[in-house]
Order: structure tokens, then sequence, then C-alpha cells
């Protein structure tokens, strides 16, 4: 009996020892905090030789950034574009046509977000010309507004991506009406002597963000008109488009636009196809982030 006794209470005081400890609070912590030394950065333009010291117009530029201590890598590439790489390794494509000049600055961060930072000069030779036909029906003789062509039917449609047609869904003339942002937004295309080409969007406050995409946005709701920014001048970057569409149904000719990339309604795209163009109207394909293919269509404002 004294021995029962005995250990049981040596059960007790186990199980007592085994939830005090249990209880303890787990102790976290960065460890020895440490700025990343030793920055070093490396920049090749693509194509560069003694003749074409800016490169071979692809506008590629392999960035190189080491250090020691460094977690990642925060890198601004001059041209409003941040990413953040943890190898500290890009091959960054600059897309504005002619020879430009861009600071290139890394932060590299260490743990507890200690920062060194580094920056260099860097001097590239884009090559793409916009087609003559496009840069005249975009921007006239140096700016035009467009609006939404709302009484066209498809001026808002959506379809599979692996398609060039809205064949699940086509908005019917002035079908949106009663959503107070959809019809109201402006949008200009400019161009100055270089024939860089800018894009600036009035929307009167707010935009119309399709229903997938709304929390890329930093918003949460279903789909609906929020307080999106979309103040300032926006460069455009034009390339050849890259989804394959026949020169019977595309211009073939598509641009990306910097920033939260929306233009009219938002779908969380920024790489816009021109389908078709007039001097007077304005066909555009995109792949939103449910991985859709969205239209619409514009027209110069009246």
């Amino acid at each position: 009996m004294i021995m029962r006794k005995y250990m049981t209470g040596v059960l007790v005081l186990a199980s007592l020892a085994a939830g005090i400890a249990a209880c303890q609070k787990t102790d976290y912590s960065f460890g020895a905090i440490k700025a990343p030394t030793e920055l070093a950065l490396t920049l090749a333009i693509e194509g560069a030789d003694a003749a074409n010291p800016e490169g071979n117009g692809s506008g590629y530029v392999q960035v190189d950034a080491t250090a020691a201590n460094a977690i990642t890598y925060k890198i601004d590439f001059g041209d409003g574009t941040t990413r953040m790489v943890p190898g500290g390794k890009i091959r960054y494509k600059y897309g504005t046509p002619g020879t430009q000049e861009y600071v290139i600055t890394v932060n590299a961060i260490g743990t507890a977000g200690v920062v060194s930072t580094i920056s260099k000069k860097i001097t590239v030779n884009v090559i793409f010309e916009i087609p003559a036909e496009i840069l005249e029906a975009l921007t006239g003789a140096g700016s035009k507004v467009w609006v939404t062509d709302n009484l066209t039917p498809g001026h808002i449609g959506v379809g599979p991506a692996a398609g060039f047609e809205p064949i699940w869904y086509q908005a019917g003339p002035d079908e949106k009406a009663a959503v107070g942002c959809f019809y109201d937004d402006e949008i200009t295309f400019s161009r100055d002597a270089n024939n860089r080409v800018s894009m600036s969007v009035d929307n009167k406050g707010a935009s119309f963000i399709q229903g997938a995409s709304v929390s890329s946005y930093g918003f949460s709701g279903p789909e609906d008109c929020y307080p999106l920014d979309m103040s300032g001048v926006k460069a455009l970057t034009f390339s050849d488009a890259t989804s394959g569409a026949a020169a019977s149904i595309s211009t073939q000719i598509q641009f990306t636009v910097p920033g939260n990339g929306a233009i009219n309604f938002a779908t969380g795209a920024n790489t816009y196809e021109i389908l078709s163009i007039t001097a007077n109207t304005l066909h555009l394909r995109n792949i939103g982030v449910d991985g859709n293919a969205w239209y619409q269509k514009l027209k110069v404002k009246p």
C-alpha cells in the first residue's frame, strides 16, 4: 500500500512537471542580426560590343547582385519596376524603344530586414518600332481620348485563353449602364517626339474590378466599383504579341501597362493585345488572373 501511494505521488509530480513544461513560452529570435556586406553589382547588356555598347536592341540586361549575409534582394530597375529576387540574379528586359539611361538600385536584405544598398547607371538600346498605322490610329497627331464603346455588342466579353472569341459572355449594348463606374472612364494615349507611347486614365475615382481579381488590387468583396488609384502617366511597353494569334484576327502587337496595369475595367492583367484598331475603334484582349481571356472594345471619345 505504501509503495502504491509512493508511485501515485511520483506520477502526479511527473504530470505536474510535464504540464509546467508545456506551458513554458517558446523562445523565438532572429539570432544575430547581420547587415549584408561585400555587396557587389554586375550588369551585362545582351549583345553589347565595341560597336554597340548599348546592346543589340533586345533590351535584355543580366543583373547579378551578390553579398555576404543577404537573405534576398530587392531590385529597382529604374523604369518603374521593382522585384524581389532571392538569388540576386535576373535577366531583365527593358521595353521603352530607343536608347535610355537607367539607374539600377539593389537593396540586399539581411536578418530582421537590415538593408545594404548599391546603385549603378546603365544605358540600354531597345529596338521596337510600333507599326505606323497603329501609332497613328492610337494617338492621332499626338494624343487621343478613348472611352468604352458601350453601344456595340461585345464591348465587354470573356472566353477561354486558348481561343480568341468571347464565347462565354458578351455584353449587349449599354448593358452595364446601371453600374455607375463602368462607362465613365477616359483613357488617353499619347506619344512624344520619339514615338514613345504613354497612357493616362481618368476613372472618376472608381474602376470596375472583375471578381477573381479583386484581391490582387488590395480589396475584398465581389466584383464591383472600387476606388482604384489610376493616377499618373504610364509609359507603355510595346512588343510582338505572344498569344500566337494569326494575322487575320490580330494586329500581333501587344503593350504592357506598368503599375496596377488596369485599363477601363480591371482583370488583374497588365498586358493587352491589340486585336484590331481603326481611327475610331480599338479592340483589346488580355489574360486575367483567373486565366481567362477578357475582351474590351473602345471608341474615340465623341
